[in-house]
Formats: structure tokens, sequence, C-alpha cells
């Protein structure tokens, strides 16, 4: 259907609450709304001369044809909303992504351990406490740790820098111990650290018990000179408690919810408050928008309904959405109490609203930055590659070979020139024998097509824009043949070339014409940025298969025991070690293992003293 017969068509609607549902030429569903008045909002979407944003646009261009869902009241308008968008999960629809992973804290094996924040597990022999759904707690955990006790967070290495130079400036105004002035024992250190986790463990109510114990059992002892250390931590605690209720929520139980927006996007800033203390900070960006009222009234039902997250008793807002009050009687029905929402007037829950929205404001100057440098780098890529447009969606890809000549491919994916962890895949060699970069490519590639010509969902159901390839002339042409006849044959593909010293040096075309970047510095930076991230993730993968054959290898020595039953073992133990702790009853319950080879392993790994031999 045209535009005009859509508008003609939502002419004949009724003037009732409902929900309406836009779909493609394909059939698929794009947007979901709910309407006050079904006529009158779906009318707006396709009469001519009404002004939109440029999501709405994009989404009117596409639309082909609507149903609409009349329901008794606004009310059953939003419920039925919720559990369709939960349900299809439209395109145009807002997507709650708010950039952030599981965050984790990080605590070194050394001899002299390191506190810090970290964004994901490596294999490192480091501890890691969480995961935590919260960056920003993490990181205030962390700092609050390392300030209570003093620990270092300089680069120096304990013992060997310990008498090397004079202690920093964090040491002169007590915000560390100084280590490195050989002041400090080995023992009193690793007894700070242990202290510093057990409060991000357990908490700042526990600590304080456990080093008053400490304090007094240290004075009884005459050691006055650790009394007073843990008596000077202690008060730090209590410093720390007191100045966290600068900001603090009247509420126990509390979110404070802002937006701002620019030109071309908004972003949501939320405060979440719990027994009174500021506990985390979220906040969400959307691009192509700057119609805050709509966003505010898709917004606060997706978040708190569409993904089961925690609704607190209070929910203070810059302003209230339309159809506030059906929206706090859902909350509060899904909660199962009452759920306040409301815009604060005066007072400190006013300030901490305007707390969020500066934040909302100071993130979209953060990206505004980042954003216009990323675009300039593609905007410039595609001027290079003579692209008709900048890339959106790009796909790299490496190969990485072992020794006994397995290989393995890694596929990264760049969206609006940041990387999108969430669309990173890996290959095993299914037909490549051997060694052979070009054939390993081209298997790749061939199969990553293939999943996209059988409608695979996540990022395989995603035609890229532009597909970079580490490797030269040879790497693109194999590629290229391979992909010939596929629908990905028609995307723009380019091969990573390095110079001598293992540094990008420019892209190649399956021609052989090679574009170099040395004159192009921001080109530059981008492409090698991506094709590093593509090496590592490639090699990342290779090592785990490495390390597993290692351990599959080590079960394959027991006697009895195959491949099949050692990576039987492996799926369901995870280690070598959890394998060799295991009960030979635990050993036979792995599914693929039998009781023959549970009782080989379990003898293996836990041999009988021989009995000496009777005397005759």
């Amino acid at each position: 259907m045209t535009k005009r017969e859509l508008w003609e068509k939502a002419k004949m609607l009724p003037l009732l609450p409902g929900v309406y549902i836009i779909r493609d030429k394909t059939g698929e569903i794009i947007y979901i709304g709910k309407a006050k008045r079904l006529r009158t909002r779906v009318s707006q979407y396709f009469r001519e001369g009404v002004p939109h944003d440029a999501k709405v646009t994009k989404m009117i261009q596409n639309a082909f044809e609507f149903d609409v869902i009349v329901t008794q009241s606004e009310f059953e308008a939003l419920v039925l909303e919720c559990s369709q968008i939960k349900q299809h999960k439209p395109k145009y629809n807002i997507l709650l992504k708010d950039d952030k992973g599981y965050s984790y804290v990080k605590v070194t094996r050394e001899a002299y351990p390191r506190i810090s924040a970290a964004l994901q597990k490596d294999d490192d022999n480091a501890d890691y406490i969480g995961p935590y759904t919260s960056s920003f707690a993490v990181r205030e955990m962390v700092e609050t740790a390392c300030n209570v006790f003093r620990l270092p967070r300089c680069s120096k290495k304990f013992p060997q820098d310990i008498g090397k130079g004079r202690p920093c400036l964090n040491a002169h105004i007590g915000r560390c111990m100084a280590v490195c002035s050989g002041k400090i024992s080995r023992e009193d250190y690793n007894e700070a650290v242990q202290s510093a986790v057990h409060m991000i463990r357990r908490g700042q109510g526990e600590i304080l018990k456990l080093l008053r114990e400490r304090m007094a059992d240290a004075a009884e002892r005459l050691d006055f000179e650790r009394a007073a250390l843990i008596r000077d931590q202690i008060a730090a605690i209590e410093k720390v408690s007191r100045g966290q209720k600068v900001v603090r929520s009247e509420v126990d139980e509390q979110d404070v919810v802002a937006f701002a927006g620019t030109a071309s996007a908004v972003c949501a800033a939320i405060l979440r408050f719990r027994e009174g203390r500021l506990v985390d900070k979220r906040e969400f960006l959307f691009h192509d928008t700057q119609d805050i009222p709509a966003l505010r009234e898709e917004f606060l039902p997706r978040y708190y309904l569409e993904d089961n997250e925690f609704i607190p008793k209070s929910i203070a807002v810059d302003e209230l959405p339309a159809g506030s009050g059906e929206l706090a009687r859902l909350l509060g029905e899904t909660r199962g109490s009452k759920v306040r929402l409301y815009v604060p007037q005066r007072g400190d829950t006013a300030r901490l609203v305007e707390m969020a929205r500066t934040n909302a404001v100071e993130r979209l100057a953060r990206e505004s930055g980042r954003y216009a440098r990323e675009q300039k780098h593609l905007d410039e890529l595609a001027a290079l590659l003579g692209l008709k447009e900048p890339p959106k969606i790009i796909e790299s890809y490496d190969i990485s070979n072992w020794g006994d000549g397995t290989s393995v491919a890694g596929m990264v994916v760049f969206e609006d020139g940041k990387p999108k962890k969430a669309g990173y895949r890996r290959f095993k060699m299914n037909t490549v024998a051997g060694t052979d970069d070009y054939a390993s490519m081209a298997e790749t590639l061939a199969r990553r097509a293939a999943e996209y010509e059988k409608g695979a969902k996540g990022q395989f159901g995603i035609k890229p824009d532009l597909l970079l390839i580490d490797g030269g002339r040879g790497q693109v042409s194999a590629v290229q043949a391979a992909l010939a006849g596929t629908q990905l044959a028609d995307v723009p593909m380019f091969g990573m070339v390095k110079d001598d010293k293992h540094r990008t040096r420019g892209l190649v075309s399956a021609a052989g014409g090679e574009i170099m970047l040395a004159m192009h510095r921001g080109v530059f930076t981008f492409v090698t940025s991506i094709q590093d991230e593509t090496h590592r993730w490639a090699n990342d993968y290779r090592r785990r298969m490495q390390k597993s054959r290692a351990y599959s290898s080590t079960l394959q020595s027991v006697p009895g025991v195959g491949p099949a039953t050692s990576r039987a073992l492996m799926a369901h133990f995870k280690t070598v070690s959890a394998v060799k702790e295991a009960s030979e009853e635990q050993l036979a319950g792995a599914k693929g293992v039998s009781r023959a080879a549970a009782r080989a392993v379990y003898a293996h790994f836990h041999p009988q003293p021989e009995q000496p031999s009777a005397e005759t």
C-alpha cells in the first residue's frame, strides 16, 4: 500500500484505545505502538506535511500495511503493547542497550597482589570477583577499597621496585601505604588486600566488625603500631560511609530518571538508589531521534517490563509520560505493591533529578565528539574505497594456525565505527586439511554466506556493508570465488595487508590494486584497530583450542580413555584438575562416560599403595 492509501485506511479507524502493528512488504512487524485514540495516532504517521524525526521517517518509508487491536481501556492497550513488543522485538521500537557488559573485580595472584576493575575475565591466573552488571558499581567498590586500605595504584612492581626512588604524591597525602619505601612488610600488605577483598565481598558492616576485633587483639598484644593502622582503616571506612550520605535518596528504594537531547540523539540517564544510597548509574543512547516526550513514553515501560528489570517503590522522573497513571498501575501490579511515579518539585529528590539530567547531558557531549570522530573515519574510508555511502556494518576476518596444521577463524564486527562484540563469531575449519590460509578464508566466508541465506538470527542474519580480510590479493580472490553466486557476492571486499614490520600498510582489492593508508591518518588508525582486534580475537580462540586439546591429551594418556571419553569429561568437568578431584561416581555420572572408563580414570589419578608381600 502507498502512503496515501495507508492514510486513507487510518482515517477509518475508531477513536478508541488500542494497539497498532505496522508491517513492511515482507509482512515482518517493524513497529508496535499504543494509542489513546487509534485514528488520531496512526493517521499522523501517513498524513502529508507532518514532520517526523529520522527514525520515524525511516519506519514510514518501510511501512506497507498495518493492523490494529482495539482494547477496552488505555491500561489494556499498554499491557498488550508491552507483551507484543517483548514477543516480536520490532526493529523500529527502541532497543535498550546501554553498551555495558559484565564487570569484575580483579585480584592478581602475586607476592604483592593488586586490585582493579576489569570488563572481562582473562586467562591470566588472577582471581575475579563477580560478575556484576554495573561497571559503575565495580569502579566505586575498587576505588573505595583502595582508598580505605591505602593500596597502591601506581605501575611499580613489587618487590622489585621496593627502595627504588621516592614515594609518590599519593603516599605523601595519605592515600597510599608506600610499599615502595620498604617500611611495609609483605604480611601487612597482604592483610590489607585481604581486608579490601573481604569488604568488597561482604560489605562495610562485616569488615568493620572484623577490623575492630583485630584492633582489640593487637592492643592486647601491645602491638600499638598495628592497632593504630587498623584504627585508621576503621576511621577511613566510617568517613566513606558518611561521605556517601551526600548523595542519598529520601526513599530507601528509588530510581531517578531524566532525559536530555540534541538535534540527532537522546540520552536517558537512570540513577539507582538502594537503601538510600546511590549504587548504580545507567545511560541509554538513542540516535536519529530528538522527540523526548515520545521516547519517554516508550522507554519507561520497555525498561522496567521488557527485560524483567527490578521495579523500585518510587520512580522520580523529570516529566511524566503520557498515560502515566496506567503505567504506574502496571508497574505496581508487576511488582506486587504500589509504585509511585512522580515529578519531584523541590527538595533533595528534585536535585537528584537535575543530577540525572546533568549525567545525560555529559554523556551526549562525550558521545557527540566520539560519534563525530568515528563518522568522519567512516566517511573518509568510503571516499577512499569508492563506496556509495559510509559502511554501517563492517565485518573483518582473520585465520590463526598452529603447528599441526589446524586452523581457526575469527570474525569481528564494527557497527557505526565501534566494535559490536555481540556480533563476534568464531569458526573451526571443517573441510580444510593442513595450513592453507586461502582455503580456510574461503570456507569461512562461504559458511557465513550460507548462514545469511538460511535466514539466520543475530549477526549472521545481517548483510554487512563492507568485508575486510586479513591478507593480500590471494585471500581476497579466494573469498571472491567462494562468494560468487551467493547473496553476499555484491558486498565490497578488501584485504588488509601489512608491511615487513607487521603493521597495517594498506587495503588491496581482488584486482590487485593497493590503496596506501599512510597519507590518511584517521583511516589508517581506524583500519589498524580493526585488524588488530580481529587478530586478537582469532588468536584467542586458537589459544583456547590449544589449551583444551592439551587438557584432552592429558586425559587420553589414561589407559582405556579415548578421544570421545576425553571430550565428554572435559565438557562436564571443564578442567583436568576437576576430573582429578572427582569421585568415581561423579565421573560415571558424566554424559558419555562409561562405568569402566570412570573406574580407569579414578584409578589413574588415585593409585593405591602397593601392599607388602606376605613373609614366607
